[in-house]
């Protein structure tokens, strides 16, 4: 019999891989009478909740939300209501473009309990994933979070910004903007700068195109690479151990191609 005390727990899922869930957060899953989860959440993630725990696909990919954000907050607080102990399992990190806060406001609204344990977010752990460390001692000393596509469907403004700096940029949900990133980047002179785009990362489906701003948009055409996918510009690409090889390869060819 399910208690009736509500309560929602904020989870954060990890990148993809259902191993990169916080001990934590599978505790709280463990314990959910109800679980609702997004798009970004490996369902491999709900082995953890009781097999008679009610389990609702909540998730929005482009151009298909099952649910606007106002049914999901509502969703929430109505289970929470009737079933009582509610897990919201999102992908990454709840709190970095997932939303979070906006659920948690809404959920504390109606007085119930609330809580949020973080997760491994996609920022970090994706690059990391390919061997990119986003900040390097001499190379990066900081990086931009970026979100690609914002609440009006635009481009976000501080990707301009972000072009002129010298810091790692990490792009979210910026695959259908990628033209418009890079006519800013090459307006910045910035036509050589490594770039590495990696679709469903940490899961079996990865998938990872490398070039430079300039070549880049060929690449996505050739590899057939699209969404979910991060996009990361910056010198830390071409330093990353595992894709050191294709850039000396590049700078060869170029070479080669100057000589003649």
């Amino acid at each position: 019999m399910f208690k009736r005390n509500p309560k929602v727990t904020l989870v954060g899922a990890g990148p993809g891989d259902p191993e990169l869930l916080t001990v934590k957060g599978a505790k709280a899953l463990a314990e959910a009478n109800v679980v609702l989860y997004d798009a970004l959440a490996c369902e491999a993630i709900l082995e953890y909740a009781p097999k008679n725990a009610i389990k609702i696909f909540v998730g929005k990919r482009i151009g298909n939300h099952s649910y606007t954000q106002d049914q999901i907050n509502q969703l929430i607080v109505d289970n929470a209501l009737t079933y009582g102990n509610v897990v919201r399992l999102k992908g990454g990190d709840p709190f970095v473009f997932g939303r979070g806060s906006e659920e948690i406001d809404f959920i504390a609204s109606f007085g119930i309990e609330t809580a949020v344990i973080p997760g491994i977010s996609s920022v970090i752990a994706v690059p990391a994933s390919q061997g990119i460390s986003i900040t390097k001692r001499g190379v990066s000393e900081s990086f931009w979070a970026i979100t690609g596509t914002t609440s009006d469907r635009k481009l976000s403004n501080d990707v301009a910004l972000a072009a002129k700096s010298s810091a790692t940029v990490v792009i979210l949900m910026g695959m259908s903007k990628l033209p418009q990133i890079i006519s800013l980047f090459q307006k910045e002179g910035k036509g050589n700068q490594a770039v590495a785009i990696i679709q469903n990362g940490t899961t079996p489906q990865e998938k990872v195109g490398t070039g430079t701003i300039d070549t880049i948009a060929e690449i996505v055409k050739e590899q057939k690479l699209g969404s979910p996918a991060i996009i990361i510009i910056g010198e830390v690409v071409r330093e990353s151990t595992k894709l050191k090889g294709i850039y000396q390869e590049f700078a060869a060819n170029k070479y080669s191609l100057q000589a003649r």
